[in-house]
Order: structure tokens, then C-alpha cells, then sequence
């Protein structure tokens, strides 16, 4: 995407930051990967003592529990990782891997008794897609949703000369903000401007761009369409300067997102998209960036049929683990190379966990709380977040008879604690989190996740 004079100012800008010092003093990023359709939780991450993991196998029956010798063990903790996670090990053992257990959308704290009595207290419209989507990424689980936290996060940071908010995983209500705008970028090629070229040797060439370039200043037509014009070639010149990062030969960062066993380059989206965000963190110091805000996807959750195959250690979901565990341990990678490995924190978010009773398909249907991963340095090392529910069906973390359990961790205390540790200053967390007083009152809080 080229833009004219505008472009031009971002090449020169960048050209002269690129002889700076690349650090950044108390640079800090936040990376949110939200993984669509929502993620079976329960055997992301499972019981692996003998106590309890004979109540998980027989909760989720023969066509869905993993076998217990399958699982990936990790050090100190009573969890194992699905198998196809193997990769995340290593970060664990570093000490860079926490799991937060039985996180989901909560309007206040909530017991079974008063889920099933109190239905103003519930959350509207649970276990559905796109509402689930929205109280993850908007926090308001009763209200509309009509902006997201990391929209209103980057509404309290300073202007840059690129934003500090980038999406590669599409544009989403997360984005959001009331006063900010977010950089939305491909996970592959580079964004184009339509009917423009580089080519600066044909008359007919040169009229083209003119008016193009044209199309975009719109001195003289009135304040709106000015102000959108202008809008227009600052995004124009924005993504320039973003192209210039990531198609630059010079990153040291590519190197990382490999298949560990086979050593072959990740091709996944998910690995592509979180290679993006590690060229733009090496380019801090460039784009001039104290605080960095990222947003990453994967698709493929919405696992209602094959989930799993053949000894239930392989199938769709398997494989979907198997690519974010190695995008995730070729990230934390690539910021341990950078010296970065304290100052950059992954999280995984998802609409809401999984039926732990598999459905007849060998799929699991919608629920509520889940597991989640963390990845970063400045964690407390190898550490488990609260309480797995008690794996029994009908029982008392489950507000049905199928295993849908009723979370003990609000998206709050979790993304909270996050927020916290990138720089969201006390006197901001009510605005980035608008339920905040709720869940940081009466003996509850952000979790503990930072040494």
C-alpha cells in the first residue's frame, strides 16, 4: 500500500529511528490469541494423578479421554498437556508456561445454588458463539458490547507514529476503541494499495498514481470528507511503514517458528500470524513503541464431531493443539533471542470451554469454563492457576448433568492481572474493564500470574 508524501515521511521517519537504539526503556507487549469456536479445555490440559484421572475418564468416556501414559507431563504440577502439545514442554520446564484452570465469563461471583436460582446473575445468552465472543472480548456479559479492552487499553496510551494496537488476525470487536484505532494486517503478503504502483518511469503510470493519490485528499470538500481523506492517507502511510517490517530481509526473528522435531518451517496461520507480531516487537525501538498490544486468531474449535480419532490422541483437535503449541514455544523463542522473554506475554482466550460427556460423534458440544495458557518469562514459573472442577458429572461444579462447569476464575481476574502488568495505570482499569469494581472488591481480584 503506497501513499504519496505521506508514505514518504513514514520511509523517512523510519530510516532515521532504524539508526536509534533499538530497546525501548520498560517496553512491555500483551499478545491475545483467541481461538475460535471454542476450545476443548479439558483436554488441553487433564488430570494426570491417580486420583483424579480415573474421574476424568470415566466423565468423558472411551470416545473422548486421552490415555493417562499419553499425556505430557509437566514438572511439579498434577496436569498433563494433550499429547500433541509436547512442544510447550521445553517452555515449561523454563519456567515461561503457566495454565489458568476454569476461566469463563462471569457477571458476578456465582455459586450452583444461585446459577440455578438467580438467573439475573447469569451471564446473557451463554454457550452461544457470537456472545460468548463478544463478553471475552468486550468484558460486559450482560450489557451490549459495542468496544474491547484492548480498544479502550490503547484509548489511555500515547499517539504513535503506528499504532500500537495490531491485529493480524482480522478485524474484531477486541480492537475496538472509543478514541483509538487499530493497525489491521494480513498473516501473509502485504497490504496494496489498489491501482497503485511503485513505477515511476510511465507517463500513464504516473497519471494513474496521481489520481489515486487524488482520491485521497479531499482539501476543500468539507470537514467530513476531508477528515476521512486524511484518515485515508495516514492509514495509507501507516501500513507502508508496516510492510517495510514485515518484508525486510533483515529479522532475526523467522528463524524461530519451526516443527521441533522435524526442524521444517510452521506454515500454520496461527504460526504465521504470531511470527508477524515477533517482526513488530523487534521493531519496537523503530516504530517507537514503549507498549505493544497484539491480536492473534486460530480457527477450528467448534469441535461438535471428530474431535478425536483412532486412540483419541490424534483428530481435529490434535492437531489444531499441535499447531499452536508450536507457534506459541517458536514465540516464546524468538523473545528469549530478543532478550525479550520478560517484557512479552501470550494468552489464549476462547469463546467458552467444552461438554466434558462426549456427544455420539466423538465431539464435544458447547459449555462454559475452560483452560487457559500463558506464556512469558515475567510469569511465576510453572505455576497452576486455582482449582480443576471436581470431574464428576451432576456434581458440584456442574450446572447441568453433562459437565458444564460453572467457572471459579472471571475473564476479569485473568485478563485483568495482564492488563495490570503491560501499564494500565489503577485509576484505568474501571474504563478498560467495565465490570472491574465487581472483580476487584470483596476479597476477589486480578490472579497472582507475575513474580
Amino acid at each position: 500500500l503506497l501513499a504519496g508524501a505521506g508514505a514518504c515521511a513514514s520511509f523517512v521517519q523510519l530510516g532515521r529511528s532504524a539508526a536509534m537504539d533499538a530497546a525501548v526503556p520498560g517496553y512491555k507487549a500483551m499478545v491475545g490469541v483467541f481461538l475460535f469456536g471454542g476450545n476443548d479445555g479439558w483436554n488441553m490440559v487433564v488430570p494426570a494423578d491417580n486420583t483424579r484421572y480415573p474421574l476424568y475418564a470415566a466423565a468423558r468416556g472411551s470416545g473422548l479421554a486421552l490415555p493417562q501414559a499419553s499425556l505430557v507431563p509437566l514438572a511439579g504440577a498434577d496436569v498433563g498437556l494433550h499429547p500433541a502439545m509436547a512442544a510447550l514442554k521445553a517452555v515449561w520446564d523454563d519456567g515461561g508456561l503457566n495454565i489458568v484452570q476454569n476461566v469463563g465469563t462471569l457477571y458476578a461471583p456465582l455459586t450452583k445454588a444461585q446459577y440455578q436460582s438467580s438467573p439475573n446473575l447469569r451471564p446473557i445468552n451463554l454457550m452461544s458463539h457470537s456472545d460468548e465472543q463478544a463478553h471475552w472480548q468486550g468484558l460486559r456479559a450482560r450489557d451490549v458490547n459495542y468496544d474491547g479492552f484492548m480498544g479502550r487499553l490503547t484509548d489511555r496510551a500515547g499517539a504513535s507514529m503506528l499504532p500500537s494496537l495490531m491485529s493480524f488476525g482480522g478485524s474484531n470487536l477486541v480492537l475496538l476503541g472509543k478514541t483509538s484505532a487499530p493497525l489491521i494486517m494480513p498473516s501473509t503478503g502485504t497490504v496494496n494499495r489498489n491501482g497503485f504502483t511503485g513505477d515511476q518511469s510511465s507517463p500513464a503510470t504516473m497519471a494513474r498514481n496521481d489520481a489515486v493519490n487524488a482520491f485521497a485528499d479531499t482539501t476543500g470538500l468539507g470537514t467530513v470528507t476531508d477528515t476521512t481523506g486524511k484518515a485515508i492517507s495516514s492509514a495509507y502511510a501507516q501500513n507502508v511503514t508496516a510492510n517495510t517490517v514485515l518484508t525486510s530481509n533483515a529479522s532475526t526473528t523467522d528463524q524461530y517458528f519451526i516443527n521441533p522435531t522435524t526442524g521444517a518451517a510452521l506454515t500454520g496461520d496461527v504460526s504465521r500470524q504470531l511470527a508477524r507480531v515477533a517482526r513488530m516487537i523487534e521493531a519496537r525501538g523503530t516504530l517507537g513503541h514503549a507498549r505493544q498490544t497484539f491480536f492473534v486468531t486460530q480457527g477450528g474449535y467448534d469441535t461438535h464431531s471428530a474431535q478425536v480419532a483412532g486412540d483419541n490422541t490424534t483428530g481435529g483437535h490434535a492437531g489444531l493443539l499441535g499447531e499452536l503449541a508450536m507457534a506459541l514455544a517458536g514465540f516464546y523463542n524468538a523473545m528469549k533471542a530478543l532478550g525479550l522473554s520478560e517484557n512479552v506475554t501470550a494468552f489464549t482466550m476462547s469463546d467458552f470451554g467444552r461438554v466434558y460427556k462426549a456427544n455420539a460423534q466423538r465431539g464435544t458440544d458447547h459449555a462454559w469454563g475452560s483452560n487457559h495458557l500463558i506464556v512469558g518469562k515475567a510469569l511465576r514459573p510453572r505455576t497452576l492457576h486455582d482449582a480443576y472442577p471436581q470431574p464428576v458429572l451432576g456434581g458440584p461444579d456442574d450446572i447441568n448433568s453433562d459437565g458444564r462447569w460453572l467457572p471459579t476464575i472471571a475473564q476479569e481476574e485473568y485478563i485483568g492481572a495482564i492488563a495490570q502488568w503491560h501499564g494500565v495505570a489503577a485509576a484505568d482499569m474501571p474504563y478498560v474493564f467495565p465490570n472491574w469494581t465487581t472483580w476487584s472488591t470483596a476479597g476477589r481480584g486480578p490472579l497472582g500470574l507475575f513474580s
